[in-house]
């Protein structure tokens, strides 16, 4: 099943209700009742979405979840299967420009009310409230937040070649990586996704202009496509690809873990939930070192990854119902506490005390970090993790970049021109 465009969306737009209000939790009659889609079923997100139904049946709710672990188009084509089957899920897993355009296909909540009653809109991020209330209204809630352009080097691979501090800069890494190699150590760790292979190229451009990310990714500027920045970040690119490991087709990063903390490789690339992933398998957060990606122009820079909760409008009062105790505790801190304590994520709220033994230095690193690159315009949106474009465009870029990532062959100019050609053809 092919993924919806945005043509096809705006086509059925006309004849959808983009959101209608609901009773409020205290008319509804039956036990509260939800059934939700997500990818997430291992690992430290499986773990944290079990607790959060653990919260949810605490509370006196009912909860049904069926997850769609993959890339996020196979989570999209469950999800468009019941929405034309006339079965949506009462909740499910989305974010940025997708909530705008899948709210036009079928009705959604108005979670307005909710949300003044919590205040969540106050503590909320302004680049956050413009992508969950689309339309004027509140019609999904976001869940956690992730940096994507952090760094985790192998403590024991960093000893080894005396390594003893982050690579600042994209030339500091490749010091780091030759020294690698030279010792026998894979100086990139990677899995074999297309997120994972596509995030690469991402981090690599986001480290080296924000500005010309802005412009390439959440823009498509063809010039900036084209231009010299967007070329630097094939060619980092290429060099990192040639440091990982071949052998790790389809296959999630956390399956080399134990090969990371042996340290037989060394680097990875790859978003703040990493931590999450470690300690679940049993780490310490002394066994290796993290912080934020090489960032070329000294500022701090922040690639933002939310994910969200979007909810479907049924009928039947006992959905509604879950719906809105789901949302009630979706934006209480104690879950917010809860679930980032369990993934590595960063809280929504911005008034939450992350001095808390729940939360990490590497998540209080990732905080100040946010507000610094806020502050620095240096804060863009994630295009492997479905931010910075809809579904349909955001597909299409990363084949382009998982072919170039897996292939060889292709130069660095080349996937540059194969990239924005990807770009025009869906457009």
């Amino acid at each position: 099943m092919n993924p919806i465009s945005r043509r096809s969306l705006l086509a059925a737009s006309g004849a959808a209700v983009i959101s209608q209000s609901a009773p409020r939790l205290a008319r509804a009659a039956g036990k509260p009742r939800v059934t939700v889609i997500t990818q997430w079923s291992a690992g430290s997100d499986g773990a944290a979405i079990t607790a959060l139904g653990e919260l949810f049946t605490k509370a006196g709710g009912d909860w049904q979840h069926n997850p769609v672990p993959g890339f996020t188009t196979d989570m999209m084509n469950k999800l468009r299967a019941q929405i034309l089957s006339g079965d949506p899920p009462a909740v499910s897993q989305l974010k940025g420009p997708e909530i705008a355009a899948w709210s036009k296909i079928a009705p959604t909540v108005n979670l307005d009310a909710d949300v003044a009653a919590a205040g969540y809109e106050k503590v909320v991020a302004p680049e956050l409230i413009k992508l969950h209330k689309p339309f004027g209204h509140w019609i999904s809630l976001p869940l956690q937040v992730y940096r994507i352009n952090s760094i985790w080097i192998s403590k024991k691979a960093a000893d080894k070649v005396g390594v003893t501090a982050l690579p600042k800069t994209w030339a500091e890494y490749n010091a780091i990586g030759e020294k690698m190699a030279k010792a026998g150590i894979q100086p990139v760790a990677n899995g074999g996704t297309k997120w994972d292979n596509g995030m690469i190229w991402e981090i690599a451009l986001s480290g080296i202009s924000p500005a010309a990310y802005r412009k390439a990714v959440m823009e498509l500027d063809a010039a900036t496509l084209k231009g010299p920045e967007v070329l630097a970040a094939f060619e980092q690119t290429r060099k990192m690809s040639l440091w990982m490991d071949p052998n790790t087709a389809s296959q999630h990063y956390s399956t080399f873990i134990p090969k990371f903390m042996k340290g037989d490789a060394g680097m990875l690339l790859m978003g703040g939930w990493v931590q999450g992933v470690y300690k679940k398998a049993g780490y310490q957060y002394s066994d290796y070192m993290t912080g934020p990606a090489p960032q070329d122009n000294g500022k701090p820079a922040f690639d933002l990854n939310a994910d969200a909760f979007i909810f479907w409008q049924r009928k039947e009062p006992e959905f509604t119902a879950g719906q809105h105790l789901l949302a009630k505790l979706v934006m209480e801190k104690d879950t917010q506490k809860m679930y980032s304590g369990i993934t590595g994520s960063l809280p929504v709220r911005t008034d939450m005390d992350l001095s808390d033994p729940t939360f990490s230095d590497a998540q209080r690193e990732a905080s100040a970090s946010l507000a610094a690159a806020v502050k620095a315009d240096q804060s863009v949106l994630s295009l492997a993790h479905n931010m910075a474009q809809p579904n349909q465009i955001t597909a299409a870029m990363i084949d382009s970049l998982v072919e170039f990532v897996t292939d060889h062959s292709i130069s660095p100019k080349k996937g540059q021109e194969r990239l924005a050609e990807a770009v025009d053809n869906v457009r």
